[in-house]
C-alpha cells in the first residue's frame, strides 16, 4: 500500500490538512443546512447553491482549484473551472425525462398503463406496490435510476388517486424510491460504480449478474415486507373489502383520458422506443457513442414539436429547482476533489482495505455505504477501485469481497439520506409535488431502517461470495 498516496493524488497542487478540514467543515455544514431545510425556510437549491459559491471563492483564492479549465479539440473552450465539476448527463436525463414524461402523460398513455396494472392487482394496496416494485427494479436495472423514478413515480400517482388511495403515496414512492438503488445493482451497466468496479476488477457482465441477481432478488423481496409491517400497506382486510375493491376498479376505464388515438398511439410507440433506446445504448452503433442524457433529451424534443405552440407551458412545469440543486451540489462535491476531501476519506476507508479479512471487508460495505450517502460514490468507487487493484497482496477471495463491498456500499449508501443518489432526490421532489412532502430528516428517519436491513443482507451474502470462491 506504499503507493496509496500517490493513487489519491488527483494531479492538483499539494493541499494542506488545514485546508482540507476546512472544505470538510464546509460540507458538514452544507448537510446540516439540508438537514434542517425545513426550519431554515429555504429551498435545498439555495442551500446548495450558498455551499457551491462559498466553496469556489475560497478555492480559488486559496490556489486549490485554477478559474478556467481549458478543453482542447477542434476548438479551444475557455470555461470557469467550476462547471467542469458538473455531471451535465444527470442534469440532462432529468430534463430530457420530465419533458418527454409530460408530453407523453397527455397523450392518456400514463393513465392507461396504471389503470392497466391495477385492473391486473384487484386494488390491492399490497399488490400494487409489489407490482410497482417490481417494475422499478427492473426499469432500474434496464434503464437508469432518475428515468425509473420519473416513469414509476408518475404511475404510481395515477394509479393511487383512482383507487383513492392518496394517503399511500408517500409510503410508495418512498419504497420505489429505495428500490431504484436496488435495481441499480442487477447488471453491470445499471451504475456508474457498477462499470467502474466492473472495468477495474475485470469481472464480465455475465459474472456480474449470476453474482448481483439473488441479491436483488432476496433484498427486493425484504424491502416489500418491510414496507407491509411498517407502512401500513397490507392485503385487504376482508372479502366484502376485496369485493368493493374489485368493483371500484372494474368501473376504471382505461380509455377514459384518451383523447387523440393517433396520440395515444404515437406515444405509446415513443415510450416503448424511449425504453428500448436507454436499454440497448450500448449496443446499438447508433448510440453507443452518444450519452443516455442526449438520448432522453432527444426524445423529449421530438415529443415537443407536437405542443410546438405550448412549448412555455411544459418549460414552465419543469422542476428547475431539482435542476439546480443537482447542479450545485456537483460544484461542492468536485471542489471537495480538489480539497482533497474524498482523498483523506479514501486514507481513512483504504485502512479498512489493508485488513484484508472478513471484518476488514464488512468494514469497506459499511464505511463506502455512508460515505457514498453524503458525497458522490462515482468520485469515491472510481478511487477505491485503484486502492484495491495497487493491493495484490490480499487473497484471491478476500479480494472478491472487496470489489463486491464497495459496489453494494457505493449503490446503497444512496438510500440512507434524500441526497445519497439522483433517484432518491426525485423521489423527494415528486413527493412535494403531489403534496406529501417529507424533510430531510424524516426522510432520513422513515428510510435508515430500510437501508440497514439491505446493508445487513449485503454483509451476508458477500461474506458467502467469499465462502464460495474460497
Amino acid at each position: 500500500m506504499s503507493d496509496l498516496p500517490l493513487l489519491l493524488a488527483s494531479g492538483d497542487a499539494a493541499v494542506g490538512t488545514g485546508t482540507t478540514v476546512l472544505f470538510g467543515l464546509l460540507l458538514v455544514a452544507m448537510i446540516a443546512g439540508l438537514a434542517l431545510e425545513e426550519k431554515l425556510h429555504a429551498k435545498k437549491s439555495v442551500i446548495t447553491g450558498i455551499a457551491a459559491m462559498v466553496c469556489v471563492f475560497l478555492a480559488v483564492n486559496m490556489g486549490i482549484m485554477p478559474h478556467e479549465h481549458p478543453m482542447l479539440g477542434t476548438h479551444e473552450l475557455h470555461l470557469p473551472h467550476w462547471v467542469i465539476g458538473i455531471e451535465w448527463e444527470v442534469i440532462a436525463i432529468i430534463l430530457g425525462a420530465s419533458l418527454f414524461v409530460d408530453v407523453t402523460s397527455k397523450s392518456g398513455i400514463f393513465t392507461w398503463i396504471a389503470v392497466k396494472l391495477t385492473k391486473k392487482t384487484g386494488g390491492d394496496p399490497l399488490l400494487l406496490l409489489i407490482a410497482y416494485g417490481v417494475l422499478t427494479v427492473l426499469f432500474s436495472a434496464f434503464l437508469n435510476n432518475v428515468t425509473a423514478m420519473i416513469i414509476v413515480g408518475s404511475l404510481t400517482a395515477v394509479s393511487l388517486r383512482r383507487l383513492e388511495m392518496s394517503d399511500k403515496l408517500l409510503g410508495f414512492l418512498l419504497v420505489e424510491g429505495l428500490l431504484t438503488n436496488v435495481g441499480g445493482l442487477l447488471t453491470l451497466i445499471s451504475s456508474v460504480p457498477n462499470i467502474i468496479v466492473g472495468q477495474t476488477a475485470k469481472i464480465s457482465f455475465v459474472q456480474f449478474f449470476l453474482v448481483a441477481a439473488p441479491y436483488v432478488v432476496v433484498t427486493t423481496a425484504a424491502t416489500l415486507f418491510m414496507a407491509k409491517k411498517t407502512m401500513g400497506i397490507s392485503r385487504l382486510a376482508d372479502d366484502e373489502a376485496k369485493q368493493a375493491a374489485k368493483e371500484k376498479v372494474s368501473g376504471f376505464d382505461e380509455n377514459d383520458g384518451i383523447e387523440k388515438p393517433w396520440f395515444f398511439k404515437l406515444s405509446a410507440g415513443a415510450f416503448v422506443l424511449f425504453i428500448l433506446a436507454l436499454a440497448t445504448k450500448d449496443l446499438n452503433p447508433l448510440t453507443k457513442n452518444l450519452d443516455m442524457g442526449f438520448i432522453a433529451l432527444s426524445f423529449g424534443a421530438v415529443m415537443l414539436l407536437i405542443y410546438k405552440h405550448e412549448v412555455d407551458k411544459f418549460f414552465a412545469s419543469v422542476d428547475w429547482d431539482l435542476l439546480a440543486f443537482f447542479a450545485t451540489l456537483f460544484v461542492v462535491i468536485y471542489v471537495m476533489e480538489h480539497a482533497q476531501v474524498l482523498a483523506k476519506i479514501g486514507l481513512l476507508v483504504a485502512k479498512l482495505i489493508a485488513m484484508g479479512d472478513k471484518s476488514g471487508t464488512l468494514a469497506l460495505l459499511w464505511a463506502s455505504a455512508g460515505f457514498s450517502s453524503v458525497t458522490d460514490n462515482i468520485p469515491l468507487s472510481a478511487m477505491l477501485a485503484k486502492i484495491l487493484a495497487a493491493n495484490p497482496e490480499v487473497p484471491a477471495n478476500y479480494k472478491a469481497m472487496q470489489w463486491w463491498a464497495v459496489v453494494f456500499g457505493s449503490n446503497l449508501g444512496g438510500n440512507l439520506t434524500p441526497i445519497g443518489s439522483a433517484s432518491t432526490v426525485v423521489a423527494v421532489t415528486i413527493m412535494a409535488k403531489h403534496k406529501v412532502p417529507l424533510s430531510f430528516v424524516g426522510f432520513v428517519k422513515r428510510a435508515a431502517p430500510f437501508a440497514i436491513l439491505q446493508l445487513c443482507i449485503a454483509s451476508v451474502y458477500i461474506l458467502i461470495v467469499g465462502l464460495i470462491l474460497n
